[in-house]
């Protein structure tokens, strides 16, 4: 039930403001100059041809070409439509990432339920519904780009990760990088974890034992709350077992004293295993040697404009998503409350906690002030959101950059704090890891390639109340129904080139 709800709600709202967006706006715009055209071509059954200003694999074009199919029967029927490629219009491509985001909710909602099992069927429904709110997957669903086939991808391959059918994943994980390539980190994290939840049910016993030889303050609090079970926090233990019956330790739990100590046993634990993990997670090496296979032939991650897409030191873009991220999901991170905590943590050990502060500012200087890139396209380009946020704000003074520094620290050191409540630190580490892999590559600022880590990490943050989740949901609202209105009813010229330019993400 709580599927159909997510898909209605969603469908609701995308389908009567993806007609406006196409009544408005019928020609493609941006980055659809390129996506549109290409898409056509293959319903004109002409996989051949190429336009080299594309830098992502065709899986966005084969996608829609599945989904208009579907709809060409009944067309060629009512005599709509003669032959196949008439149907694929601007608005009917569009379409299909209207489809998808819908995909993403239901995903979405399963992947809650999976992590958290005690967090409910409502709450689950309503946590959907608010990540399909989120203003820049909201407002990608109306364009033809690859970012909700992207994260809808992602999220399949997660969830059958999850569900130990590693085929199937990696099947997703190969349609997740015909929509985007650095997507292949994703495949690397989940099948990561997903080989050290599989590593740790082969030796219950030592979980056990570790699990009861250092009973701490948090392992006394654990119980079967919901909330704070991950998926990594699956049951180790038979029901009938006497330990199971009175104590169901969650990851925030931890059994190790130190990362240092976690890593080293784990990694003895994967290497003691290795011949299981490798047939177990054999359909991940079969995607990734052809991954590599991809990047020597291909010459480069990147297909299309490599020239404008050079893999950049661009540390600062890291920053950038702690930031925007915490600021996102404001009631978990930037609230009074939130402040004391994360005081009250740092009063327990000051040294680490001074060090690991003055190592973050440290770090984050180096960042801003040493590889914080400022690419063409975001000095020229003032149609996307981006160009002014860098002008009045990061650039408005020389010293505006540097005193975001302390902000970026905090937001990060608040991510992962709430992570590591519900996970284990090498889950926690793998995640940054990731992120940055995934990030610091890029010399373009785009708020777009934060969507993916950022679902994620609502995944793993725990549950607010109520009233939050509907004061955050009537928040995007408002952005979305603003960027919304800017992009319809606020056009502008440029006087180099013709056409009409709209403002966007």
């Amino acid at each position: 039930m709580g599927r159909l709800v997510v898909a209605a709600a969603v469908a609701a709202w995308a389908f009567p403001i993806a007609a406006l967006v196409n009544s408005v706006v019928p020609e493609p715009y941006m980055d659809e100059i390129f996506h549109v055209p290409q898409a056509q071509q293959y319903c004109r059954g002409d996989f051949w041809t190429w336009d080299p200003m594309i830098t992502t694999p065709p899986g966005l074009y084969y996608v829609s070409l599945a989904y208009i199919a579907s709809f060409f029967p009944v067309a060629w029927m009512v005599r709509v439509a003669k032959t196949f490629d008439v149907l694929c219009s601007t608005a009917a491509l569009r379409s299909t990432n209207v489809f998808l985001a819908m995909v993403c909710a239901v995903l979405f909602h399963d992947l809650l339920l999976c992590i958290r099992p005690g967090i409910g069927e409502r709450k689950a429904t309503t946590y959907a519904i608010l990540v399909a709110l989120y203003p820049v997957h909201w407002f990608f669903t109306f364009l033809y780009y690859t970012d909700v086939a992207s994260l809808a991808a992602v999220l399949a391959m997660y969830l059958f990760c999850l569900k130990k059918q590693f085929w199937i994943g990696a099947t997703f994980g190969v349609f997740s990088i015909l929509f985007r390539q650095t997507n292949v980190i994703w495949i690397i994290f989940f099948a990561a974890n997903g080989a050290i939840t599989y590593v740790k049910d082969l030796y219950p016993k030592d979980n056990v034992s570790h699990e009861n030889s250092e009973p701490t303050h948090q392992s006394k609090k654990a119980s079967v709350w919901d909330n704070k079970i991950s998926a990594q926090a699956l049951r180790r233990r038979r029901i009938n077992s006497p330990i199971s019956k009175k104590v169901i330790v969650s990851e925030s739990a931890n059994p190790y004293n130190s990362l240092t100590e976690e890593v080293w046993d784990i990694s003895l634990k994967l290497w003691n295993s290795k011949c299981e993990i490798l047939i177990a997670f054999s359909p991940f090496v079969v995607v990734m040697a052809a991954f590599v296979a991809f990047i020597i032939w291909n010459g480069g991650i990147v297909l299309g404009a490599k020239e404008a897409h050079v893999v950049s030191p661009h540390f600062a873009q890291f920053l950038y998503f702690g930031l925007v991220s915490a600021a996102a999901l404001q009631p978990w991170h930037f609230t009074p409350n939130r402040v004391l905590d994360l005081f009250h943590l740092s009063g327990k050990n000051k040294t680490c906690s001074s060090l690991a502060v003055l190592m973050g500012l440290g770090l984050s200087f180096v960042a801003v002030h040493f590889f914080s890139i400022a690419h063409p396209y975001l000095l020229a380009d003032n149609r996307h959101y981006t160009f002014y946020i860098w002008r009045k704000v990061i650039q408005v003074n020389w010293m505006m950059k540097y005193m975001l520094i302390p902000l970026y620290v905090y937001s990060w050191l608040s991510i992962i704090n709430i992570l590591a409540k519900s996970q284990t630190r090498i889950w926690v580490l793998s995640f940054v890891l990731s992120v940055a892999l995934v990030l610091v590559p890029a010399p373009l600022v785009e708020f777009r390639y934060y969507t993916i880590p950022f679902v994620i990490l609502v995944l793993h943050s725990p549950a607010i109340g109520n009233g939050k989740l509907l004061a955050m949901g009537s928040l995007y609202a408002a952005v979305d129904l603003s960027t919304l209105v800017m992009f319809l009813s606020r056009p502008f010229h440029w006087e180099h080139e013709p056409g009409t330019q709209r403002f966007m993400w």
